[in-house]
């Protein structure tokens, strides 16, 4: 077995393509050797601003020898009276074998001819050379450019490359145009602490020889290594280290020898909202911000700095960065004052400038209809007027900050600054809240809002949102999503399921397309094929959630949801809570063993009561059951299991507590076992067409009963 090392060194590279290219060689290369039948070991990449790395250990050192046999012609258009014809010439010289050498064999589709031979494994010295320009101009991502007079395309331009096997360098070079590239066993070290090249004696001291050369070419090292100065840093100054993950990841393929570098600036800028000062670090300068570890505050006016520098320049590189941030948090304190000047109305006045979408108005319209649509669900939730007062003020201030200036710096801070701006303005707590609650949650990690206005006015804007983009018809398609719609339906249902809200979305999705197509300045051509689309949207989603996120089994999420059964549909739509609770409800029987035990009866039932015609939202057996038409005892007693059932599936309904009508579809389990396979059991599809009327309604009735909880034929047994 051998060690391959293959090394690309480039002028600087994104962080966000380094990363990208890692992962996409932790899965290909290994992939591309094993279609050579090289199948190696283990294949770890590295990667750093300068050079990607791969280190193959394990790897044979040349393919296995193998026996293929190849189909050719048919025998009838091979050999005529006995003669090769061209066909047969033709497909031994494709193979490089005499006619002599076919066999004719039997096949399915008659006879044809075959050829068996003896391939010798190829090293792996000789395909290598072949792969590596695959795995190298095979990576994908965003702005690739040109450099030289060549046609190559990478992200940086290529500028050394290093591949051994073992010892030995591999004959290969990359050319673009009159440039020429060759391999090498030599690779630059640190730019600045080691600017001499180092010489790779051997594939598998690669990671230590670059080392040598204060280059950590590992990725997870390097995170590793900044994490630990990080605290360390913070800890000098009395703090921790405020560490953002993706700022983490970022840094980590911006450097290849870390250096942790606390810089100090003027307490004063405390004064600044913290969002304001950790947004300039992070989004700016790829600073660390540091709070207190007592908690006594929200920052310090301490920031850390991750240098790929020397360290015995950290003073000189501290005071540059802290000249620059200096800088920064200036124009972020002009922004602030200049932005508490002026009322978050007047602002609002202005979001007439900003266009939301060109056919759906300005982000001013969008805001009425924010307003409109609070207050739509406020009356579906039966509020009290200083409960409406509050949503109504916060949505029409919930977009003011985007015209603000600390705003136009920073999108990110939308809403979170209208809070900042409206406290300071004297709003009340609960509008100022509301503001910045309403976008949450912003991404998968984000918490959901906590206060009814910031639910109502989320839920609001969202809406308006989905309901105008399907007007459009911009549906998402595949991984297509713009206007990020999944996730605005997911916060809806995910908002109303934690803050167990009584929401009838599929009125609420009426009325509300019901206020665009009523409005002059839209155009929606039909909204009951809206109305459709949207619950459908609205229905996968939750299908997903409950799946995904609930841990909900599939066949289970269906029996809730029904197949394609506009009932349930409805159901699920106007009451989000309940399709909740009764797919709890039936995870936990799965659990417990309840399900077993009363799913056979149950499903066998529903699948027989399919060949009746009774309708599903009947569940009295008084008008469609005759007692004069029963021939058996267990047809009698089949009734009056339902009418016993009658009154707990009922109770059921009203308080949403299921576990009634599971104890009377347990109590009903052996008696429609009797009616099936008792002594006195009866034949369901009987000739007489009113005796089998009766016995498919009584089963009908119990499928009925069942349905209240959920559509068992969905359910697939365990």
């Amino acid at each position: 077995m051998a060690t391959f090392l293959l090394e690309v060194g480039t002028e600087e590279l994104p962080a966000s393509f380094v990363e990208d290219a890692i992962n996409q060689w932790r899965g290909s290369i290994a992939s591309a050797l094993a279609e050579e039948l090289l199948t190696p070991a283990a294949v770890t990449v590295y990667g750093t601003p300068r050079r990607l790395a791969v280190v193959v250990a394990g790897l044979p050192e040349r393919q296995p020898d193998r026996t293929d046999e190849v189909k050719g012609p048919p025998a009838q258009a091979a050999f005529q009276d006995g003669q090769p014809t061209r066909a047969a010439e033709g497909f031994a010289r494709s193979r490089g074998v005499a006619v002599a050498d076919l066999e004719v064999r039997d096949t399915d589709k008659g006879p044809f001819v075959f050829v068996t031979q003896s391939i010798a494994g190829r090293p792996a010295a000789d395909i290598l050379p072949e792969q590596v320009p695959q795995w190298i101009f095979g990576l994908e991502g965003k702005r690739f450019m040109r450099w030289g007079d060549g046609d190559l395309r990478f992200p940086r331009p290529i500028r050394w490359v290093v591949a051994l096997l073992d010892d030995q360098v591999l004959p290969f070079s990359l050319e673009n145009g009159s440039e020429v590239c060759p391999c090498d066993r030599i690779s630059p070290g640190h730019r600045v602490l080691h600017p001499d090249p180092v010489v790779i004696a051997q594939a598998s001291t690669y990671r230590e020889t670059l080392n040598q050369a204060y280059v950590d070419v590992d990725p997870v090292s390097r995170a590793d290594h900044i994490y630990q100065q990080l605290q360390a840093a913070a800890s000098r100054v009395n703090g921790v280290p405020i560490i953002a993950a993706a700022l983490l990841q970022e840094v980590t393929h911006l450097v290849e020898w870390p250096t942790a570098v606390v810089g100090k600036f003027d307490p004063a800028f405390l004064e600044l909202p913290p969002e304001v000062i950790t947004m300039e670090m992070e989004s700016h300068q790829r600073y660390f911000p540091v709070r207190p570890n007592d908690g006594s505050a929200p920052l310090l006016p301490y920031f850390i700095t991750v240098s790929n520098g020397d360290p015995a320049k950290a003073d000189i590189i501290a005071a540059g960065n802290a000249r620059v941030i200096r800088a920064r948090l200036s124009d972020g304190k002009f922004f602030f004052d200049a932005d508490r000047a002026i009322a978050l109305e007047t602002f609002s006045k202005r979001l007439h400038q900003v266009t939301f979408e060109e056919r759906l108005g300005s982000m001013a319209d969008k805001v009425d209809r924010i307003v409109a649509i609070a207050d739509h669900i406020a009356t579906q939730l039966s509020l009290a007027a200083p409960e409406r007062q509050v949503i109504q003020r916060a949505a029409q201030l919930c977009k003011a900050d985007l015209v603000t200036q600390m705003v136009g710096e920073f999108p990110e801070l939308q809403g979170i600054m209208g809070e900042k701006y409206a406290r300071h303005q004297g709003e009340a707590d609960a509008v100022a809240v509301a503001i910045a609650e309403h976008y949450l949650p912003r991404g998968a990690d984000d918490p959901l809002p906590q206060t009814l206005a910031g639910q109502v006015v989320g839920m609001a804007d969202r809406l308006d949102t989905l309901v105008g983009i399907f007007s459009l018809g911009q549906l998402p398609s595949g991984s297509s999503d713009p206007f990020a719609l999944r996730r605005a339906a997911n916060a809806i249902v995910n908002v109303t399921w934690t803050a167990e809200l009584p929401i009838n979305l599929e009125q609420l999705l009426v009325t509300v397309i019901a206020d665009f197509t009523a409005n002059p300045n839209l155009t929606v051509a039909q909204p009951k094929e809206l109305e459709q689309q949207l619950q459908d949207f609205f229905l996968q989603r939750i299908r997903t959630l409950l799946q995904d996120e609930l841990a909900i089994d599939y066949d289970l999420v269906n029996a809730v949801l029904g197949d394609a059964d506009a009932d349930y549909a409805q159901r699920m739509l106007s009451d989000l809570l309940d399709a909740r609770d009764r797919a709890r409800f039936l995870h936990a029987m799965r659990s417990d063993g309840t399900l077993e035990r009363i799913y056979e009866t149950v499903n066998r039932a529903t699948r027989l009561a399919a060949q009746g015609d009774l309708d599903t939202d009947i569940l009295d057996p008084t008008p469609v059951v005759d007692p004069d038409q029963f021939q058996q005892p267990s047809e009698q007693a089949f009734l009056a299991t339902l009418q016993t059932l009658l009154p707990q599936t009922q109770a059921a309904q009203a308080q949403r507590d299921y576990s009634q009508l599971v104890a009377g579809l347990e109590q009903a389990t052996p008696v429609v076992s009797r009616f099936f396979d008792g002594p006195d059991s009866v034949l369901v599809m009987a000739e007489d067409a009113a005796i089998r009327r009766n016995r498919l309604n009584l089963l009908g009735l119990l499928r009925n009963h069942a349905r209240v909880l959920a559509d068992f034929g969905a359910i697939v047994k365990s």
